[in-house]
Protein backbone atom coordinates (compact mmCIF):
# COMPACT_ATOMS: atom_id res chain seq x y z
CA UNK A 1 0.00 0.00 0.00
CA UNK A 2 2.75 2.45 0.96
CA UNK A 3 4.74 1.43 -2.12
CA UNK A 4 1.75 2.08 -4.42
CA UNK A 5 1.21 5.52 -2.82
CA UNK A 6 4.91 6.33 -3.28
CA UNK A 7 4.77 5.28 -6.95
CA UNK A 8 1.67 7.41 -7.56
CA UNK A 9 3.19 10.47 -5.92
CA UNK A 10 6.45 9.90 -7.84
CA UNK A 11 4.54 9.71 -11.13
CA UNK A 12 2.61 12.87 -10.22
CA UNK A 13 5.84 14.69 -9.40
CA UNK A 14 7.39 13.60 -12.71
CA UNK A 15 4.33 14.90 -14.57
CA UNK A 16 4.45 18.26 -12.77
CA UNK A 17 8.16 18.64 -13.51
CA UNK A 18 7.64 17.74 -17.17
CA UNK A 19 4.86 20.30 -17.54
CA UNK A 20 6.81 22.98 -15.69
CA UNK A 21 9.82 22.45 -17.92
CA UNK A 22 7.87 23.46 -21.01
CA UNK A 23 7.99 21.92 -24.42
CA UNK A 24 11.25 20.75 -25.88
CA UNK A 25 12.80 22.97 -28.54
CA UNK A 26 11.97 22.23 -32.14
CA UNK A 27 14.72 20.49 -34.11
CA UNK A 28 17.32 22.73 -35.69
CA UNK A 29 17.03 23.16 -39.44
CA UNK A 30 20.00 21.78 -41.35
CA UNK A 31 22.09 24.40 -43.12
CA UNK A 32 22.15 24.31 -46.89
CA UNK A 33 23.28 26.33 -49.84
CA UNK A 34 21.83 26.25 -53.32
CA UNK A 35 22.21 28.20 -56.53
CA UNK A 36 19.01 30.07 -57.21
CA UNK A 37 17.20 29.21 -60.41
CA UNK A 38 16.51 32.68 -61.80
CA UNK A 39 19.17 34.70 -60.03
CA UNK A 40 22.92 34.78 -60.32
CA UNK A 41 23.53 34.04 -56.65
CA UNK A 42 23.76 31.20 -54.19
CA UNK A 43 21.44 31.13 -51.21
CA UNK A 44 23.07 30.21 -47.90
CA UNK A 45 20.39 29.40 -45.33
CA UNK A 46 22.72 30.37 -42.47
CA UNK A 47 22.48 34.00 -43.60
CA UNK A 48 18.74 33.99 -42.79
CA UNK A 49 18.95 32.72 -39.19
CA UNK A 50 18.09 35.46 -36.74
CA UNK A 51 16.73 37.66 -39.51
CA UNK A 52 13.80 35.92 -41.17
CA UNK A 53 11.18 33.23 -40.82
CA UNK A 54 11.81 30.81 -43.69
CA UNK A 55 9.17 28.81 -45.55
CA UNK A 56 10.75 26.09 -47.66
CA UNK A 57 8.28 24.80 -50.22
CA UNK A 58 9.48 21.52 -51.78
CA UNK A 59 7.52 21.31 -55.01
CA UNK A 60 7.69 20.17 -58.60
CA UNK A 61 6.26 21.08 -61.98
CA UNK A 62 4.97 17.50 -62.14
CA UNK A 63 3.03 17.79 -58.83
CA UNK A 64 -0.73 18.39 -59.17
CA UNK A 65 -1.19 19.62 -55.58
CA UNK A 66 1.77 22.01 -56.00
CA UNK A 67 0.12 23.42 -59.11
CA UNK A 68 -3.26 23.75 -57.37
CA UNK A 69 -1.63 25.67 -54.48
CA UNK A 70 0.80 27.76 -56.57
CA UNK A 71 -1.30 30.94 -56.46
CA UNK A 72 -1.76 30.70 -52.69
CA UNK A 73 1.96 30.20 -52.05
CA UNK A 74 2.69 33.23 -54.24
CA UNK A 75 0.15 35.32 -52.30
CA UNK A 76 1.73 34.14 -49.04
CA UNK A 77 5.17 35.23 -50.28
CA UNK A 78 3.80 38.64 -51.29
CA UNK A 79 1.92 39.16 -48.03
CA UNK A 80 4.66 38.06 -45.64
CA UNK A 81 7.80 39.06 -47.56
CA UNK A 82 7.71 42.62 -46.19
CA UNK A 83 7.30 41.14 -42.68
CA UNK A 84 10.65 39.29 -42.68
CA UNK A 85 9.40 35.98 -44.08
CA UNK A 86 11.39 34.38 -46.89
CA UNK A 87 9.50 31.87 -49.03
CA UNK A 88 11.91 29.67 -50.97
CA UNK A 89 10.76 27.23 -53.61
CA UNK A 90 12.78 24.05 -53.84
CA UNK A 91 12.01 22.44 -57.19
CA UNK A 92 12.50 18.74 -56.54
CA UNK A 93 13.47 16.41 -59.38
CA UNK A 94 12.71 19.00 -62.05
CA UNK A 95 14.86 20.12 -64.92
CA UNK A 96 15.77 23.80 -64.99
CA UNK A 97 13.66 24.19 -68.15
CA UNK A 98 10.56 22.56 -66.61
CA UNK A 99 10.94 24.43 -63.32
CA UNK A 100 11.32 27.80 -65.05
CA UNK A 101 8.34 27.15 -67.33
CA UNK A 102 6.18 26.12 -64.37
CA UNK A 103 7.22 29.14 -62.31
CA UNK A 104 6.54 31.47 -65.24
CA UNK A 105 3.15 29.90 -65.98
CA UNK A 106 2.04 30.23 -62.34
CA UNK A 107 3.69 33.65 -61.82
CA UNK A 108 6.02 32.53 -59.05
CA UNK A 109 8.33 35.39 -58.08
CA UNK A 110 9.85 34.15 -54.80
CA UNK A 111 13.37 32.65 -55.04
CA UNK A 112 13.71 29.02 -56.05
CA UNK A 113 16.46 26.43 -56.38
CA UNK A 114 16.70 23.07 -58.10
CA UNK A 115 17.07 19.98 -55.95
CA UNK A 116 17.96 17.12 -58.27
CA UNK A 117 17.86 13.82 -56.43
CA UNK A 118 16.19 15.54 -53.45
CA UNK A 119 19.55 16.01 -51.70
CA UNK A 120 18.35 19.12 -49.85
CA UNK A 121 14.89 17.68 -49.31
CA UNK A 122 16.20 14.49 -47.73
CA UNK A 123 17.98 16.54 -45.07
CA UNK A 124 14.62 18.08 -44.13
CA UNK A 125 12.62 14.82 -44.13
CA UNK A 126 11.16 15.15 -47.65
CA UNK A 127 9.28 12.06 -48.84
CA UNK A 128 6.93 13.49 -51.47
CA UNK A 129 5.77 16.80 -52.88
CA UNK A 130 4.44 19.08 -51.77
CA UNK A 131 6.38 19.27 -48.54
CA UNK A 132 6.60 22.50 -46.57
CA UNK A 133 8.97 23.35 -43.74
CA UNK A 134 8.61 26.49 -41.63
CA UNK A 135 11.76 27.62 -39.83
CA UNK A 136 11.61 30.28 -37.13
CA UNK A 137 14.16 33.07 -36.68
CA UNK A 138 16.12 30.91 -34.24
CA UNK A 139 16.68 28.35 -37.01
CA UNK A 140 14.29 25.75 -35.59
CA UNK A 141 11.87 23.73 -37.72
CA UNK A 142 8.53 24.61 -36.16
CA UNK A 143 6.40 22.88 -38.81
CA UNK A 144 6.92 20.10 -41.35
CA UNK A 145 3.90 19.44 -43.52
CA UNK A 146 3.68 16.59 -46.00
CA UNK A 147 0.99 17.16 -48.60
CA UNK A 148 -1.41 20.06 -48.74
CA UNK A 149 -0.25 23.22 -46.99
CA UNK A 150 -2.52 25.94 -48.23
CA UNK A 151 -2.18 29.65 -47.66
CA UNK A 152 -4.52 29.80 -44.64
CA UNK A 153 -2.84 26.89 -42.85
CA UNK A 154 0.61 28.40 -43.34
CA UNK A 155 -0.57 31.85 -42.19
CA UNK A 156 -1.70 30.30 -38.87
CA UNK A 157 1.81 28.93 -38.38
CA UNK A 158 3.64 32.07 -39.49
CA UNK A 159 1.65 34.74 -37.61
CA UNK A 160 2.74 33.75 -34.07
CA UNK A 161 6.37 33.67 -35.22
CA UNK A 162 6.22 37.36 -36.17
CA UNK A 163 5.14 38.63 -32.77
CA UNK A 164 8.11 40.43 -31.16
Amino acid sequence: MARARLLRSGAALALVLALAGGAAAAPAAPAFSAKLLDEDRTLDSRALIGKKVVVLRFQGSWCKVCTAQAAGIQRLAGKYGPRDVEVIGVQVNDTATDARAWRKRYKQTYPAALDQGARIGTRFGFKRAPYTVVIDKKGEMVARITGSADEARLAKIIEPLLVP
